[in-house]
């Protein structure tokens, strides 16, 4: 329990009692007419009661301050939303999944309220995701010295994802002012609490974690949610650190309009839930202790019918979305770079390998922007900057506010990655997403995650994020150090993917990705860091354009498309056709998969008539695949011969070099599938 006593039914004026009413009232009247859109078929075919945690959801909402606090509601928080601000007709526009939703335009699922521009956020149905963002934004106020809070509010059952001990780990390490609310009505759906957890109160799992204050209240009672909620909020703003807040609710109906509680719950408990009624309890002690006649409140429930009414109408007329507006807002346009449109064929210059090409461009976009900011693991702790040192010197000329160590958890470094630049769209930040990028994985629910922010909140935010993984083998790494993801991953709408195979491209697309709003995938082929095979020159200030292939041979007889480590070998290959049987073969880097320069290959197959796709990843699921049926599908009446794909083979690679040997492509296995395509 708190003990600030603020708030209490004699001491609170009656102006504020009175909105308390009007907006709890609002809130249950939608809340209960939800379930009728359903029925109707209008939408609302998602809708998770709140009904039983009113008291705790009233006082999120009449504590934030959208001029200077965030937040992350969940799927339940319809009465958070409204008393942070959103009108009922904002409200159903939402539920009914209207063009006009202020959520998303109808983009995401019913029920999953916000207003971005208010710092409301749109956030996924992933449960429990937000409260990475939340302590992102956090992060972000702390770093510009920003006086307010962030806040997650969550079920308690949530709190069972590993990702939410990553979030409050990572907020009471770093000391950011965050609130997490975890409201408890006892189940996660049909789950019971004690299956989720061993302490009845699911906050006593953090009570070991230093920098961090935890608050019990009950969560049906207005004013002891009010008076806990902002001695809460004060605490943060006063000691800049974390505190949870645990409200005891009551789920009063099932979980959602897809569930059935009496199938789990016995008629006594759901009586029970039902005698806990926070509206009424509320509504009882103003008359009570005389605050309001029970006329006064009669007419209350009357403007809000009114309401609820004139916003029901005004929702129904309201535009549906537009099936041509699917492609809208998949991903930002990206920087144009356009500064060198024929490249680098007349530069002179000093070669520079692949690695210095990156740490300069890094540190020259970093001079030039004081809004960036880098953080991965094991990236900033004296001399080293990161596992192959990419990042050397950074900490050392640009501090510790702005390059600095996360701890080893993927999911909190891509996660507060997407929050932070929730804080403000100016900011650009780089994540060594993992050491390897065969690591990444436990990062992917947030790689998902914020893909899909920029389309999910229709237009009106993107993560500014640029994801550096160390990609690939040839180095003897074994599992976890010699992977490719990029064929998994490109399947993935929302996110740029780069792979350059020379050091003047991984400074030009490391430039350009530093410079667009969105996400870019950044993967650096490790085995060509300090390989000279990959050095080349090219000015301080060069750039590439997304989606746009290199050739690096010309040829008329055979097409080569390749990117990453292969490049080179691709080019070995060529050369060897070229001397020892007459065949000019073309080799197209892509540097670029998503945007995927389809033109270039086209041009080249309507040329040669026959294509050879190369890359290091798995044939079986490769990226070459679709690079296959878009020739296949695009340029089929211009082919001489079948597609034909040289890769990796189905199997994980393995760590001893023979074995690497046999797995992995080389120039021998790509020559031989050339002569064999040529001769077809």
């Amino acid at each position: 329990m708190s003990g600030n006593n603020k708030y209490h039914i004699k001491k609170t004026d009656k102006e504020t009692l009175r909105k308390w009413f009007h907006l709890m009232t609002l809130g249950r009247a939608i809340d209960n007419k939800a379930p009728n859109y359903l029925k109707q078929a209008i939408g609302w075919s998602y809708h998770a009661p709140f009904a039983g945690h009113d008291g705790v959801q009233l006082a999120i909402g009449q504590i934030f301050n959208k001029e200077t606090d965030h937040l992350f509601p969940y799927y339940r928080d319809m009465l958070t939303a409204i008393s942070a601000g959103l009108t009922a007709t904002e409200t159903i526009l939402n539920g009914i999944s209207k063009a006009t939703d202020v959520a998303g335009g109808g983009r995401h699922m019913s029920n999953h309220f916000a207003k971005p521009e208010w710092n409301i956020h749109n956030v996924s149905s992933s449960t429990g995701n937000h409260t990475l963002h939340a302590v992102g934004v956090a992060r972000g106020m702390k770093k510009y010295n920003h006086k307010g809070i962030s806040i997650s509010s969550q079920g308690e059952s949530s709190v069972s994802e590993g990702y939410v001990y990553e979030a409050i780990n990572g907020a009471t390490t770093e000391k950011l002012p965050v609130l997490f609310v975890f409201q408890d009505n006892g189940y996660g759906i049909s789950v019971p609490k004690k299956d989720q957890t061993a302490n009845r109160k699911v906050a006593n799992n953090f009570t070991g974690m230093k920098n961090l204050k935890i608050y019990h209240c009950n969560g049906k009672d207005v004013f002891d949610s009010m008076n806990t909620l902002e001695e809460a909020k004060q605490w943060i703003l006063d000691n800049q650190m974390p505190a949870i807040v645990q409200a005891n609710c009551v789920r009063m109906h099932s979980h959602s309009n897809s569930d059935r509680h009496e199938l789990y719950r016995d008629e006594e408990e759901r009586n029970y839930v039902q005698e806990y009624d926070p509206l009424a309890k509320y509504r009882r002690l103003l008359i009570r202790y005389e605050r309001f006649t029970e006329q006064e409140l009669v007419e209350i429930e009357s403007q809000v019918k009114e309401e609820v009414k004139k916003a029901h109408k005004e929702a129904m007329a309201a535009p549906d979305p537009d099936p041509a507006s699917i492609f809208d807002f998949v991903s930002p346009a990206p920087y144009p770079a356009d500064k060198y449109p024929d490249g680098l064929a007349d530069y002179q210059g000093e070669n520079k390998k692949l690695i210095e090409g990156i740490n300069e461009t890094l540190k020259a976009e970093f001079r030039l922007n004081p809004d960036t900011f880098l953080w991965g693991q094991d990236i900033a702790n004296k001399e080293k900057g990161g596992i192959f040192n990419v990042s050397k010197g950074m900490q050392q000329e640009f501090g510790k506010e702005r390059i600095f160590n996360a701890p080893i958890a993927e999911d909190f470094i891509m996660g507060t990655a997407n929050g932070m630049s929730r804080f403000s769209d100016k900011i650009r930040i780089v994540v060594e997403g993992a050491e390897f990028a065969d690591y990444f994985w436990p990062a992917m629910e947030q790689y998902v995650d914020s893909s899909h922010d920029y389309w999910r909140s229709n237009g009106q935010f993107t993560p500014n994020v640029t994801i550096r993984l160390a990609s690939g083998g040839y180095i003897g790494g074994g599992l976890y150090h010699s992977q490719n993801i990029e064929g998994a991953l490109a399947s993935i709408p929302g996110v740029r993917i780069v792979y350059p195979s020379y050091a003047d491209d991984a400074a030009g697309l490391m430039r350009s990705s530093l410079r667009s709003r969105g996400m870019t995938l950044f993967l650096e082929p490790k085995a060509l860091y300090n390989d000279p095979i990959s050095s080349a020159a090219f000015p301080d200030d060069y750039e590439v354009p997304f989606g746009k292939a290199r050739i690096r041979k010309q040829g008329t007889d055979l097409t080569i498309v390749t990117y990453g480590n292969t490049t080179h070998m691709c080019i070995e290959v060529a050369k060897k056709l070229e001397e020892e049987k007459g065949i000019h073969a073309e080799v197209i880097d892509l540097r670029s998969l998503v945007p995927l320069d389809v033109e270039t290959i086209l041009e080249s197959v309507k040329k040669t008539g026959k294509v050879l796709v190369v890359h290091e990843d798995k044939v079986f699921g490769g990226f070459g695949g679709e690079v296959a049926a878009i020739i296949t599908e695009k340029a089929f009446e211009w082919l001489d011969g079948p597609v034909k794909r040289v890769g990796s083979t189905f199997t994980p690679v393995g760590f001893n070099r023979i074995l690497e040997k046999a797995i992995l492509p080389n120039a021998d296995k790509i020559f031989a599938a050339a002569t064999d395509l040529i001769e077809y």
